[in-house]
């Protein structure tokens, strides 16, 4: 009789994670994640990216299910090309948060992702692309940021570094907004109380799986809900030390396929049976 399968959910987020540094997919990664899939197990893309930015990768991959982006924001349905779930952040909240950083720290520069399957992200003048393969439209002032619902806020300061700017804002921010890291660049605003575990949370009861049979990928502190969430949670020996002290396992970085191997050893039986 073949072995039962370890996990059922594969979550995996995408920079610095599943993507390689040039925003590729390696033929290793992608094999395993197909054999996994093909022996009943279900993989889940969980990134900070916005859904209209995830659709190309979910083509490269072959899904047509599910992917959780914007930070937990969203719930896409690939085949479908609709939101299945979605929340935005309050365009005055968001500009209240920003004002309090500001008289903090000095000038910020920002960016917002869109709601929708066809949101935008705008940028304001100063602000640079941390993922410059990423489309972005460039906006004439902050106050054209609004012009829509949003996911999402982006923040970039042109002296401190990540860590300091989003410990920053953590202080001033309050319950206006959820203040995450997601990658280097990238402090981000997001509907207060949404996380990626929230987003995984709502998938996964959407596929009829929980917690205990979730294995999840990661590289930021944005991560860190999906781990307290998942039963097994495992860091990139890229990823920053935040996640790696809450993380179940170690493997090796994106660009050594770092996912591959796990995923080659969890389900062995299922991949390489023996007889």
């Amino acid at each position: 009789m073949a072995a039962p399968i370890a996990y059922s959910l594969i979550a995996t987020d995408l920079d610095g994670t599943l993507l390689r540094g040039d925003d590729t997919l390696s033929d290793r990664s992608l094999a395993a994640l197909a054999q996994v899939t093909a022996s009943g197990a279900r993989h889940l893309v969980v990134t900070g990216r916005p859904a209209p930015r995830v659709r190309p990768l979910l083509d490269i991959l072959g899904s047509g299910g599910l992917a959780v982006c914007g930070q937990g924001a969203q719930v896409y349905d690939a085949g479908a090309d609709r939101l299945l779930w979605s929340v935005t952040l309050d365009r005055e909240l968001a500009e209240t948060a920003l004002g309090k950083i500001e008289a903090e720290i000095g000038q910020v520069y920002a960016a917002v992702d869109q709601d929708g399957v066809d949101g935008l992200t705008l940028i304001e003048p100063g602000y640079l692309m941390p993922h410059p393969t990423l489309p972005a439209v460039r906006v004439g002032r902050r106050d054209d940021l609004w012009c829509a619902p949003i996911s999402k806020v982006l923040l970039r300061h042109p002296a401190l570094s990540d860590d300091e700017l989003a410990s920053t804002a953590r202080a001033v921010v309050g319950s206006l907004a959820t203040v995450t890291m997601s990658g280097p660049g990238t402090v981000e605003l997001q509907p207060c109380g949404v996380t990626k575990a929230t987003g995984l949370a709502l998938a996964a009861e959407h596929l009829g799986l929980g917690p205990g049979q979730t294995v999840a990928f990661g590289d930021m502190p944005n991560d860190i809900p999906m781990f307290d969430w998942a039963a097994h949670g495992v860091a990139m020996a890229n990823a920053h030390p935040e996640l790696k002290a809450v993380a179940d396992e170690i493997t090796l970085s994106n660009e050594d396929d770092g996912i591959a191997v796990v995923l080659e050893r969890l389900f062995a039986e299922r991949l390489y049976p023996t007889g």
